[in-house]
């Protein structure tokens, strides 16, 4: 998987960015399993950014959130 970018991410609305957040996080899932396994070599350093990516995706979901929320409230 590629790094995503904020400013693509932005982009995206609601329900594109939950559906990328659990592709992330079933790729997280299967990279811990391979890694508690042993089986984990080439791949080692991919759970690092799978983490990011995950934790920049749901940044912005919450940024979405808080700019909805003002902007309700308004």
């Amino acid at each position: 998987m590629t790094k995503l970018k904020p400013a693509e991410l932005r982009k995206m609305d609601y329900k594109e960015l939950m559906s990328k957040a659990e592709e992330l996080r079933s790729e997280l899932l299967r990279l811990r399993t391979a890694a508690a396994r042993g089986t984990l070599r080439k791949e080692s350093g991919k759970i690092r950014g799978v983490r990011r990516s995950l934790a920049r995706i749901l940044t912005i979901v919450r940024e979405k959130e808080l700019a909805a929320k003002r902007g309700a409230s308004k």
